[in-house]
């Protein structure tokens, strides 16, 4: 099964001790959507990323395969997400479809984690978003994609 990644789980060494089956796949990008910190973190204590709908914009993520079923249950705690929880999950668990930057099929579909949105959560932390950066390094997302979350850091930090 497909995960698409598009915060902290970019980065290998996390998804990695979550999720020691996971299989980079590709980057990908997820249509119609923006990256938003709309969520507070009270292990991180900081705002934490999440993608909100928004027509002809998209959001850069990675994509991994992960097939065991026990790294799937770790992954859904550390969001925040019960299957038979209705109410205070964190996140809910969508399946979506992404398009693949490279590689065939182009268009595949993924789970992804989208986050209940909280009135007035922090912004991000320096260490938050340098833990996207290594990810963004590591794969090879395009230069303008680390500027814009670099440029985070200037704003917000």
């Amino acid at each position: 099964m497909l995960y698409f990644a598009y915060g902290s789980n970019m980065d290998p060494r996390q998804i990695r001790r979550r999720c020691p089956s996971s299989r980079f796949e590709g980057v990908a990008l997820l249509p119609d959507h923006e990256l938003a910190f709309t969520l507070r973190s009270r292990r991180r204590r900081c705002g934490v990323a999440n993608v909100i709908p928004k027509m002809d914009d998209s959001v850069m993520g990675v994509l991994y395969r992960i097939n065991r079923t026990h790294d799937w249950k770790v992954l859904d705690l550390a969001e925040g997400f019960r299957f038979d929880r209705k109410r205070a999950n964190r996140y809910t668990k969508n399946l979506c479809s992404v398009q693949k930057l490279q590689g065939y099929p182009t268009q595949v579909r993924a789970f992804i984690y989208i986050g209940v949105i909280e009135k007035s959560p922090p912004p991000p932390s320096r260490a938050y978003l340098n833990q996207m950066i290594a990810g963004v390094d590591l794969w090879g997302f395009p230069e303008s994609y680390k500027q814009s979350l670099e440029r985070l850091i200037g704003n917000h930090i």
